[in-house]
């Protein structure tokens, strides 16, 4: 079942990251082709306090979308080459949003988009609305266990140690452990 209802997208990214992993991300590609892959991994960025959230330095042109109310994408690039796809939650002018990391077959986000032909083109498009690019719910229930995120030093040790990623334990890699 797609998820299209507001009410999911207004819950805080802490309590929606979680709840992403099991769930499907679909893509719909230009030849009419659908792809859909299971969330493995999420991250959650939580405002302007979580410096590793893009939006610790305020609003700018760039992070003014993660200020938006919840259910739009927020993509970005970073290193100039790798796309990143993240998805929006909770209130207006409440920036947070929700990392997908991993899909089943599909370690980091960089591979992910890739496969999925995700880009700039998705930034602030409607998860709820989007005919290319939606989630699905197929009632498959994860076994969650919760892990620093990564990739964030700079964020200071509080910051880079919260356990905010999820991951199913179902689907493990030694390399993300």
């Amino acid at each position: 079942m797609e998820i299209r209802d507001h009410d999911f997208f207004y819950k805080t990214a802490l309590e929606a990251a979680p709840l992403l992993v099991g769930k499907l991300l679909c893509r719909r590609f230009e030849d009419g082709g659908i792809l859909k892959l299971r969330i493995t991994e999420t991250e959650c960025y939580m405002g302007e306090e979580d410096k590793a959230c893009h939006a610790s330095k305020g609003k700018t042109p760039r992070t003014s979308v993660l200020y938006e109310a919840g259910g739009i994408y927020y993509v970005y690039l970073i290193y100039g080459m790798h796309w990143l796809l993240n998805v929006v939650f909770g209130q207006k002018d409440i920036p947070q949003a929700v990392l997908i990391r991993c899909c089943e077959g599909f370690e980091g986000p960089a591979r992910l988009t890739k496969k999925l032909s995700v880009d700039k083109s998705f930034n602030r498009e409607s998860v709820i609305d989007s005919n290319e690019l939606w989630l699905e719910d197929d009632g498959y229930k994860p076994e969650l266990i919760t892990l620093a995120r990564v990739g964030i030093d700079y964020a200071g040790e509080y910051w880079k140690n919260i356990p905010w990623r999820f991951k199913d334990a179902k689907n493990l890699s030694p390399k993300h452990q």
